[in-house]
């Protein structure tokens, strides 16, 4: 990559992109909303206030992509008196070990045994949990995969079965989460319905578009509005209901029928003495990338904040909108950014992810519709991993096309096939960052010079 412009192009994109990651950080998020007072607790609320609680002990019990950073975050501001036991379960690129802190690895999209062992545990912990006591949960993305705790009349197998069906659909992360939810002892307010009736307090590091809290982590210590009923309707909308195992459907038609007891609802006694507050999201992130945009002199355009739909097609979308600005003879610089979740329909058998597939098919594109000027796009998981890869996205600009073209690749076979990791390997344009600790969704970066 020899051009001058597109390199200071891609490297500025970068640092938008790791501005947002940092935005996000879970240690620091974690210990401003904790308040030591002498020897007692304070919990900052959602709406800003401050809660000092009393409590003959605190338990925690951190899950999620970033529970490492959040429970190490924790330990350290709760008096010594009062904790008892901090637990962490998280994916293995995210294990830390930690002093006084029992870390679990398990995996992540799938569930597997480990986190099957973990959530019993972490169970087990809630339950032991007496009145005057607080369980302090700490929920970061991924925690719904991490923690799985089925019902007794389905097999952690089938309930992965579910999931990978649900993933292969392009659900969306509520319609996962609902049918989720009505599979788990633990989702959907399970989580507080075990610790009752001690307190619990959640700080929650949002992954989810519009930080509904019912839908980060699929809900574990808040109420559940969606039925048995809606997890029926997502499974057949997405043509899968026939392809899931039969004891799930038998689950889920005896939860319909009312033979079996809802999730718990707003206004359940469970949840008289819960609270929790948002401590990161997508939206932060966001801000802090346009503010780094900004500061390199670019002029900010806010695409989307809930970014959402078929990566190829948002692609197509997003390379067309970006026609405006250059047409319309603008010779500043412009950044145009998007923060969101798009999904993948699978129909080929190849790799990648959904920022892996959204930046292959903006290059498509942008070559296409005749993108002019220098230009980079950047899409990318602030967790740092994009579907089952080692990267956390694209980085294409206006000469990728020759670069794939150059290495025997055809770009549109490839995206066709779903392995966008193929192809943008051949261009050097995967982002590789590791993983990250956090995760709140994803970003879009389009820096552009007319």
């Amino acid at each position: 990559m020899t051009n001058p412009a597109i390199n200071t192009l891609r490297r500025h994109a970068f640092d938008c992109f790791q501005s947002g990651v940092e935005a996000a950080d879970p240690y620091l998020a974690v210990q401003r909303h904790l308040l030591i007072d002498g020897n007692q607790l304070g919990l900052m609320l959602a709406d800003g206030h401050h809660h000092f609680g009393d409590w003959a002990k605190v338990h925690v019990i951190a899950f999620g992509k970033a529970a490492c950073a959040m429970a190490k975050a924790a330990k350290e501001c709760i008096p010594t008196h009062l904790l008892d036991r901090c637990i962490a379960v998280t994916n293995d690129e995210n294990v830390v070990a930690l002093d006084g802190v029992d870390v679990l690895a398990a995996s992540h999209p799938l569930p597997d045994e480990r986190g099957f062992n973990a959530a019993r545990v972490c169970a087990s912990i809630a339950a032991a949990a007496q009145k005057d006591e607080l369980v302090l949960v700490l929920i970061s993305g991924g925690g719904s995969a991490m923690l799985p705790y089925p019902v007794e009349a389905v097999s952690l197998q089938e309930k992965i079965a579910t999931t990978d069906l649900l993933l292969a659909s392009g659900a969306t992360i509520n319609q996962m989460n609902c049918v989720r939810k009505h599979l788990s002892q633990f989702k959907g307010g399970g989580l507080t319905k075990l610790a009752y009736p001690a307190d619990v307090h959640a700080l929650i590091l949002s992954d989810v578009l519009g930080d509904d809290v019912s839908a980060i982590a699929s809900g574990p210590t808040v109420p559940d509005e969606t039925t048995y009923t809606d997890a029926i309707e997502t499974l057949e909308a997405k043509n899968i209901w026939d392809k899931i195992p039969a004891s799930v459907r038998q689950h889920l038609e005896y939860g319909r029928g009312g033979k079996i007891a809802e999730t718990p609802k707003p206004g359940d006694s469970v949840f008289a003495n819960t609270s929790y507050a948002l401590i990161g999201s997508n939206t932060i992130s966001v801000n802090a990338v346009m503010q780094t945009a900004r500061e390199q002199d670019y002029q900010i355009i806010l695409y989307s904040d809930n970014l959402c739909g078929e990566a190829m097609d948002e692609a197509e979308k997003l390379a067309l909108f970006a026609k405006d600005p250059i047409s319309a003879g603008n010779r500043q610089p412009v950044a145009i950014v998007a923060g969101g979740e798009t999904t993948v329909t699978i129909k080929g058998n190849g790799r990648g992810g959904r920022n892996q597939e959204m930046a292959l098919a903006f290059a498509i594109s942008a070559k296409k519709q005749g993108l002019h000027g220098d230009w980079v796009f950047l899409s990318g998981g602030t967790d740092g991993r994009d579907g089952p890869t080692d990267a956390a996205g694209g980085i294409v600009d206006s000469c990728t096309m020759q670069r794939m073209l150059a290495a025997g690749i055809n770009p549109d076979e490839l995206l066709s096939n779903n392995d966008s990791y193929t192809a943008l390997k051949s261009s050097q344009d995967l982002l590789m960052i590791g993983a990250t600790g956090t995760n709140v969704a994803d970003l879009q970066i389009l820096l552009i010079q007319p």
